[in-house]
């Protein structure tokens, strides 16, 4: 995850951790991350990557010959992916070499979230898409009214990170009206008619990027029925994900609903993006 490259970064730099930022300065063709990617080379640790393989490999050779030579210069390596490296690319990429100083973290921005989401409900469902959610550069709003649902760590034991904000509120649908403009929402609550009234609330603003509703097709077809008894209108209503998860993925568990789920928001950000 870029953030937490950037994160690990400022603390390294706060500690007086010497360390090498490794860059791409510029990518060409078939290559394994794009320019802008930055990985954190520290003397018994590496934060980040810059693609793998051997690529990777002889990065790594030539930051860690700076740490061990106590040598800051700056320097660039320009490598042809085939020709030099043996790689299937085909691409070239340029290489920047640089010590983390105040002012290298100036010129490294925070990298964007891919999406901003409100997820509703802290199951076990809402927990293994949490944890997934925790290793991304996203923003998360994770609402339930029940403090005590909410896990002191993610299921592997991690702890939250700050992008994961956790709310505990009486008035959870009140929520809704707090997202920015084109944010995800996912509704997956313990009660049915909590799912309800936030549902509405989602579909009434109208400017979601997307919407995911937990349920089976029957579950389904009796929201779509009571949202239209409401006069919700029949556009927005369509536009309502539900069941949730990519098609193909079988097993009803938590973690494998929500690798199906995360995979659906990641697609849906893309499609945004083109």
């Amino acid at each position: 995850m870029d953030r937490r490259t950037r994160d690990a970064a400022l603390q390294a730099l706060a500690q007086r951790q010497a360390a090498i930022v490794v860059e791409v300065l510029e990518a060409r063709g078939s290559v394994p991350r794009a320019t802008g990617t930055r990985m954190l080379v520290l003397p018994r640790q590496t934060v980040g990557t810059i693609g793998g393989g051997h690529l990777e490999l002889r990065a790594l050779q030539t930051a860690r010959a700076m740490l061990d030579a106590n040598d800051p210069a700056a320097r660039n390596e320009h490598f042809a992916l085939g020709p030099a490296l043996g790689q299937c690319c085909g691409g070239a990429v340029t290489l920047g070499y640089e010590a983390l100083s105040a002012d290298a973290l100036a010129r490294w921005p925070a990298p964007a979230a891919l999406f901003h989401l409100q997820l509703y409900g802290a199951g076990h469902v809402g927990r293994a898409i949490a944890t997934l959610l925790a290793t991304l550069d996203v923003e998360v709003d994770w609402i339930d009214e029940r403090e005590e649902e909410f896990p002191d760590a993610t299921t592997l034991g991690a702890h939250w990170p700050r992008h994961i904000r956790q709310v505990c509120v009486d008035a959870v649908e009140a929520e809704v009206g707090a997202a920015p403009p084109g944010a995800f929402y996912l509704v997956l609550t313990h009660q049915h008619e909590l799912d309800l009234r936030i549902s509405e609330a989602i579909l009434r603003r109208g400017d979601f990027g997307y919407f995911g509703l937990i349920g089976s097709k029957t579950k389904c077809q009796r929201f779509v029925h009571r949202l239209e008894q409401r006069g919700v209108p029949a556009a927005a209503i369509a536009r309502m994900t539900c069941p949730i998860g990519i098609e193909g993925i079988g097993g009803k568990q938590p973690e494998v609903l929500a690798l199906a789920v995360v995979a659906q928001l990641l697609r849906a950000t893309t499609r945004r993006r083109r």
